[in-house]
């Protein structure tokens, strides 16, 4: 998971502004819950009134509230509302809230819920038995109204209110201590009732005002609809904006990650690249690559989500003050449970699961590039048997992890649906007893399905996580790998500007990594230039991995190689490389078009070149036939091509680069003998100045050439000319024999 963080990190500018939308995101999905519940309460429930300060009030109701008002809290109203001078239906003024009242109306509410409760309740009373009158209450001490052993809140009428006010005996203490028992009166559900009871309260003061109730109620509901519209646009823009971002960011560290690992494959040794096969190299920079890409975009787009949404939704839910919290403690213990099990049942599985898909590949790339060998073999039902074996192992795999993840979804409903329904039953009494509002229960259930909709995305993201952590982890492998081939620190290019093309082997040994014993031993011969140098020897000799330690495919364990006398370990490769033509043991050719493959070894290649190239090589003939000629298409490997003009035009493409050093690794094997001649005398005559060594099997290709070397199992058997290893040279002479005639033997001999 760090390398995908890594990869995260080196896009940090999308990554924050990802984090900025996911936020802005977050808060739009945050507040419609609470809009939903206003909606409920405020817009359905109390008719679009929001709280108990009115925008209106008569004088007359404003006389009755004030017997339950302190004069501060007196005071504060004067300072909220302004006396209208016309007049109402009863010929009283009216109170009018100002601007600077519409900013505390939440102190208003909280200083006018209790006396427009008290005065409704003592309204609709037609009489209150009393203890006590006002007379006696005058004779109280302190004035206070509260010494009656009546069971009522309020011991007296509005009219002997009235008259103790007139009085002057009711004082501040006497408001505070009616009011202190009216809500101990009213117990637990004192909030619920003062509040819903007060919004009655205004109602009926805007009726009884001529104001149109029903016009509050469609003005509060459409305002808060369009908010709620408004939120969600927002929300919908963010949500489209972070997609688009996530997207692209993740295409980009697919393609950087792809580029990276390109970049480090090309720059492989051969030792490198027999560490990773090559069904494992194509698997880690397709499909591994893909699994890293497509989880960053959910790491984008819900990981980084998640959290925000889910301490966003904790903290909303904290705010609703429903006493269920300890719910959601229990929604999320049961989902990290839940989770831990089935990763805990599903990781191992997952690591697996690449190294399956690696073996399907390889299995299938071994299948279908043989197929004519396995045709030939009757080998069909084998081969099948054996794919089926690796489809079949990664089909296991495979389902065991999907049967453990499919346990995953049913799970997270049934714990979804369960805290639904707890929390309806826990609502529902708290609404029943009156400290709840159902509004609330609403926003609650909103809120609970969201924080846990937030571990659900986490959950999802679970599910491919370990996979993508061992693709990184393969992916990185890679990257991570030191290539063993480097070019020095001081490279000296600059003395080999116009190489002479000298190739020497001073005491070479090499041994391939983790073999038991060298391939080559005390290899010493020199290449020079204008002059053809040969190798042969039997099979597994040696012969072509001395090629490969020229072109530094491999460096020499033993000894060194030079170039006109400078260690080629201390030329660039691309400079050693640049002056060396290679021919391989098997042509390979790549797809486009002949014109394409023949001027593979630079840019600087003209048409001219081409065309005398493909003469060298004895290519123009074939070329000349087809209808396109050198447009004509080359398959991938040059499938469509015969082996033989597979094998003239990998010469004709190393000839057109015009080389001071030529490398034949057995290039000539599937000539005819008459096209062999020809072409080995176009070189001659084309090439005659360059450094030639020429690997090959077949005496009658390396007989004319300067000096022959005899490899036998890793070590110089015989160095000379094709007569002279004839009559000093047992294995040199054994191999002749076993190719030429009598008579061609003899001639050697006397030549």
């Amino acid at each position: 998971m760090s390398k995908i963080f890594r990869y995260l990190g080196e896009h940090r500018l999308a990554v924050v502004l990802i984090i900025l939308l996911l936020i802005i995101e977050a808060w739009c999905d945050l507040s419609l819950p609470r809009y939903t519940s206003d909606i409920v309460d405020v817009g359905i429930q109390q008719g679009g009134i929001e709280n108990a300060a009115p925008d209106e009030i008569r004088q007359s109701s404003f006389d009755d509230l004030s017997l339950f008002l302190t004069q501060d809290e007196i005071a504060v109203f004067q300072e909220c509302y302004t006396l209208s001078e016309e007049n109402s239906a009863d010929g009283s003024g009216t109170w009018k809230l100002t601007e600077a009242g519409h900013k505390r109306t939440e102190e208003l509410s909280d200083i006018l819920s209790l006396p427009m409760v008290l005065v409704s309740y003592l309204s609709a009373a037609d009489a209150v038995p009393s203890a006590g009158s006002a007379e006696n209450a005058g004779g109280m001490p302190d004035g206070k109204a509260g010494a009656s052993g009546s069971e009522n809140a309020v011991s007296f009428t509005l009219q002997q209110l009235r008259a103790m006010r007139n009085a002057g005996v009711l004082t501040d203490n006497a408001v505070t201590e009616i009011r202190s028992r009216a809500s101990q009166q009213m117990g637990d559900m004192s909030d619920s009732i003062i509040s819903q009871a007060a919004l009655v309260y205004v109602q009926n003061e805007y009726e009884a005002l001529g104001v149109d109730t029903g016009s509050i109620q469609t003005s509060y509901l459409l305002r808060t609809g369009g908010m709620m519209l408004l939120y969600s646009v927002i929300m919908m823009a963010a949500s489209i904006a972070v997609s688009f971002i996530a997207s692209r960011t993740s295409a980009a560290i697919g393609r950087d990650l792809r580029r990276r690992v390109f970049r480090r494959v090309i720059s492989f040794s051969g030792s490198e690249t027999d560490r990773f096969s090559t069904a494992s190299l194509i698997t880690r920079s397709t499909n591994d690559i893909q699994q890293v890409q497509m989880v960053c975009v959910m790491l984008l787009r819900l990981v980084l989500y998640a959290p925000v949404l889910g301490i966003g939704g904790i903290i909303r839910v904290s705010g609703t003050q429903t006493g269920m919290s300890w719910i959601i403690a229990v929604a999320v213990a049961a989902i990290v449970l839940l989770v831990g099990t089935l990763m805990a049942v599903a990781l191992p599985k997952f690591k697996v699961l690449q190294t399956l898909v690696d073996r399907l590949n390889l299995v299938s790339r071994e299948i279908l590039t043989g197929i004519p060998v396995i045709r030939a073999f009757h080998r069909e039902q084998y081969e099948e048997s054996r794919f089926e074996k690796a489809n079949r192992d990664l089909m296991r795999t495979q389902l065991f992890t999907n049967r453990v993840m499919t346990f995953m979804m049913p799970a997270m409903m049934l714990i979804m649906n369960g805290i639904s329904v707890l929390i309806v039953w826990q609502g529902a009494r708290g609404v029943d007893l009156g400290r709840l509002q159902v509004g609330d229960m609403i926003a609650f259930i909103t809120y609970t399905m969201l924080i846990v909709m937030a571990f659900l995305m986490l959950t999802m993201i679970s599910i491919m996580l370990p996979r993508a952590g061992v693709a990184a982890a393969r992916i990185d492998e890679i990257l991570s790998t030191e290539v063993s081939i480097r070019d020095a620190d001081h490279v000296r290019d600059e003395e080999i500007t116009d190489p002479d093309g000298r190739i020497t082997f001073e005491n070479v040994g090499f041994r391939y990594p983790d073999a038991d014993s060298d391939s080559l031993s005390n290899i010493s011969f020199s290449a020079e230039p204008g002059k053809t140098t040969a190798i042969i020897g039997s099979t597994g000799c040696g012969k072509s991995t001395l090629l490969s330690l020229i072109l530094r495919f491999y460096d020499v364990t033993e000894g060194r190689i030079t170039l006109d006398g400078i260690d080629i370990r201390e030329i660039s490769q691309k400079k050693l490389r640049e002056t060396i033509g290679y021919v391989p043991q098997k042509g390979t050719l790549f797809s486009g078009t002949i014109e394409s493959n023949l001027k593979f070894g630079g840019e600087n290649i003209s048409d001219d070149d081409m065309k005398k190239a493909a003469d060298i090589a004895q290519a123009s003939g074939f070329i000349e036939e087809k209808p396109e000629k050198f447009a004509s298409s080359v398959a991938q490997n040059g499938t469509n091509v015969s082996g033989g003009q597979r094998q003239r035009l990998a010469i004709a493409r190393a000839v057109a680069k015009k080389p001071g050093i030529f490398l034949f690794d057995d290039s000539f094997s599937a000539l005819d003998y008459k096209t062999d001649a020809a072409l080995r005398r176009a070189l001659d005559e084309n090439i005659g100045g360059a450094t030639k060594i020429i690997v090959a099997q077949r005496v009658s290709t390396i007989m004319h050439a300067d000096s022959i070397i005899v490899l036998d199992e890793g070590r110089i058997a015989g160095t000379g000319t094709h007569a002279e290893l004839l009559k000093q040279c047992e294995i040199y002479r054994e191999i002749a024999q076993s190719q030429l005639s009598q008579a061609e033997l003899e001639g050697g001999l006397s030549s």
